[in-house]
Parts: C-alpha cells; structure tokens; sequence
C-alpha cells in the first residue's frame, strides 16, 4: 500500500491516480503530487460556472493575462468560458505554473 502526498489517502501500490483527491502518483524519481495545483478545482469550477464571462476563474488560478483578456471580451464571446469549464469539469485545466486544478477540496 502507498498513500497520497497531497491528502494522505491510502492507495493499492500500483494505483496510478488517488480515488480521493484525483491527484496523479508520480514516478518513483519525482514528488507524487509535483503536477497537482494547491488551487482547489471545486472553487475554480463554481467561478468559473458563474462568473466565467468575467474570468475570475483564471485570476484566481493565477493566470492574469487571460483573466484580463476573458474580462474584456465577455469570455472571448462565451466560447473560452464554455471550453475552461469543460476543460475544469475534465480535470485538464492548469494554474500559471502548468500544474493540474485537480484537488476538490477546498484547503
């Protein structure tokens, strides 16, 4: 048995992905939560789902530039909203340092 660096849960030795935080088991030469964000994805998710127009999602994760960007053109018209949120939903959204918004606990 193995247990998760970023929230401690238990896992069988060759599980790949933590079942209770969705944060991916490294290989043995890195940290296993090194590509896992400390930005919680069920707050992203909520952000972005309400206020996705106005992208407070991606200021909140760190990604100004494009908050600006999502601010200024209504989430590039709806679209980039739409996609970041499936993106989020899909667990493929990254913060500004490309790490993964995976965890869904809020810290």
């Amino acid at each position: 048995m193995k247990y998760c660096s970023h929230c401690g849960s238990q896992a069988v030795d060759d599980a790949v992905v933590c079942v209770s935080c969705g944060c991916a088991f490294a290989a043995q030469t890195k940290p296993p939560a090194a590509n896992c964000s400390p930005k919680s994805r069920l707050v992203t998710i909520l952000l972005c789902a309400f206020l996705g127009g106005l992208g407070i999602h991606r200021f909140y994760v760190g990604k100004t530039g494009t908050g600006i960007l999502w601010l200024f053109t209504a989430g590039v018209f709806g679209i980039g909203a739409l996609v970041d949120l499936i993106m989020i939903a899909c667990g493929s959204f990254t913060d500004k340092e490309g790490k993964f918004v995976l965890d869904w606990q809020t810290n």
